[in-house]
């Protein structure tokens, strides 16, 4: 199952968190996070990713 991973620019607030925990999959870009994998196999770090952002900005389908 392919997992697809959602970062809501507005209401990222570029704190860098999901970088920090797990800078595979997540970058930084104009002050914002961006999905540097849109989509992942199996769910990794990005779940700590999620679990780490203060406003609820990352999501996954």
């Amino acid at each position: 199952m392919t997992h697809k991973i959602i970062v809501d620019k507005n209401k990222c607030i570029g704190c860098g968190a999901c970088v920090a925990a797990c800078s595979g999959s997540f970058e930084m870009k104009d002050g914002k996070a961006h999905a540097v994998k849109a989509e992942v196999e199996k769910l990794t770090c990005e779940q700590s990713a999620i679990s780490s952002c203060p406003v609820d900005a990352i999501s996954v389908d």
